[in-house]
């Protein structure tokens, strides 16, 4: 197999469907994914760096290595996704109107990262640092939040999470008094 990188700068891909095929060793720079399918896709020592992936479909695909800086996902499904195994000098986001279910950021660096309108359901934030991180109007069902550092995102217009501020760092988090209820779920509290 050959050690060559291809490098693609400035360019569409409207449509592509890489669907279990092998899109290795690439760099792609500043280009545009648009309705492309990457569904277990081996993306295996690629990288990719200001591009934007729009209604796109990431589900089981094979990151193992592959970097991500400032990348945009809009209206992508992106489900099944084991995000640690990204090269994490190259792992910078914003999703909006995403679908990220049933994907683990374990122990990531998510500084500043927002979810915008995203579902993040039984997502795995467990140890990951997500201070500075907003969740404008996203679906936490089911998402864990263990050992993980919140401080100052804003969880103000989240809905259906559930944190234990004893397990995690919340310091200067955000919340309306109304989200009161996923802060002490635990304690089983009747808040009315």
């Amino acid at each position: 197999m050959s050690n060559t990188i291809i490098m693609r700068e400035d360019e569409d891909f409207i449509n592509v469907n890489y669907s279990e095929d092998f899109v290795r060793d690439q760099e792609f720079y500043d280009c545009r994914f648009v309705g492309c399918n990457f569904t277990k896709t081996d993306l295996r020592g690629s990288s990719f760096e200001d591009c934007t992936f729009q209604d796109c479909n990431f589900s089981m695909s094979e990151l193992e290595g592959v970097g991500f800086r400032n990348i945009n996902f809009i209206g992508s499904k992106i489900l099944g996704i084991d995000f640690t195994r990204c090269n994490s000098f190259m792992f910078s986001f914003k999703f909006d109107t995403c679908r990220i279910e049933y994907c683990t950021f374990f122990g990531t660096k998510l500084k500043k990262t927002a979810f915008i309108k995203c579902s993040l359901k039984e997502t795995d934030f467990s140890e990951a640092d997500l201070s500075f991180a907003v969740f404008t109007n996203s679906d936490l069902t089911g998402t864990k939040f263990s050992n993980t550092t919140l401080e100052k995102a804003d969880f103000r217009e989240a809905h259906s999470f559930n944190i234990d501020p004893e397990l995690n760092r919340l310091k200067k988090a955000k919340f309306y008094t109304s989200q009161l209820e996923g802060l002490l779920y635990k304690h089983q509290l009747d808040i009315v």
